[in-house]
């Protein structure tokens, strides 16, 4: 499974990510999507402050395997599963660290946007290269 993904991310758990339950809560699985999806564009050269295109969330989704708690680490494995015109389907798959055993898997769909009107854009030609060496058949 691990070799499914193409970029990876070390996300350590915070104490504060534990709910009455004592395991990482859902909501932040998807703060952990977020945040290993805009590294990596970020990475990537995409300007999220002041660039003409933004990557609007249209679509996300997780599927939860198993529980993990602070002060446990994940590895989070990045791929792409669709990369269209103007729009890109993200997976994240979580691992515990250094293991095979998968925490959750999930998906955020982009759609690339004009930054002030809104409207659907292409994505710029050296991200989208970029999200193709992230694309997994």
């Amino acid at each position: 499974m691990r070799e499914q993904y193409r970029h990876w991310q070390r996300i350590p758990t915070r104490w504060a990510d534990n709910d009455v339950y004592g395991h990482v809560n859902n909501v932040v699985h998807y703060a952990f999507m977020d945040t290993v999806i805009n590294t990596w564009l970020i990475e990537a050269g995409l300007d999220i402050q002041a660039g003409p295109q933004i990557g609007l969330c249209v679509e996300s989704h997780c599927n939860y395997r198993a529980s993990v708690s602070f002060p446990e680490a994940l590895d989070a494995g990045l791929r792409v599963g669709h990369l269209g015109r103007s729009s890109v389907r993200y997976e994240v798959g979580f691992f515990f660290e250094g293991r095979e055993d998968v925490v959750a898997e999930g998906h955020f769909v982009h759609v690339f946007v004009d930054r002030t009107t809104r409207k659907p854009v292409e994505i710029p030609t050296s991200l989208h290269t970029a999200m193709e060496g992230l694309v997994v058949a």
